[in-house]
């Protein structure tokens, strides 16, 4: 009998936390809110040591500033710059990411932020495939041959 009222109780208190919808919260929340451009930025296929800069584009759609506390990389080839400004209420802001392209091989990365908005950690990612020097002709050449056939 005990059981059943847990698993009542339990399934109850699930229904009605499951009543509001997150634009329904956001709504009513009166703290900063990221909206980003994309959460996944894909370099597609890199020579090594080309230009492993690149950025993520936000806005603050929330109704306070965003103050974003820290980026950071999911290992030392990975390196994120965040803003050091609070993000007004309706601007935009940039996280830089810098990627070490000497790596060579597909990646798969993420960079992790932590702010005061309504998602306090929010995970981005990054990933794409470095090219041996020299190989990047050869790769899109191949590409324009099987595409042809």
């Amino acid at each position: 009998m005990k059981k059943l009222l847990i698993i009542m109780f339990v399934g109850l208190l699930t229904q009605s936390m499951q009543g509001q919808t997150k634009e329904e919260i956001l709504k009513d929340f009166t703290g900063p809110v990221f909206e980003f451009e994309n959460e996944v930025i894909d370099y597609g296929e890199i020579a090594a040591n080309s230009d492993g800069n690149r950025v993520f584009k936000f806005k603050n759609v929330g109704k306070s500033p965003l103050i974003i506390s820290q980026v950071k990389g999911s290992c030392g080839c990975t390196v994120p710059t965040k803003p050091e400004k609070p993000i007004m209420p309706g601007e935009t802001g940039e996280i830089k990411v810098k990627y070490a392209t000497n790596r060579i091989g597909p990646f798969s990365k993420t960079v992790t932020i932590t702010s005061n908005a309504y998602e306090d950690t929010k995970v981005l990612r990054i990933k794409g495939r470095v090219l041996e020097a020299g190989t990047a002709d050869i790769e899109k050449k191949k590409s324009v041959v099987s595409d042809t056939n």
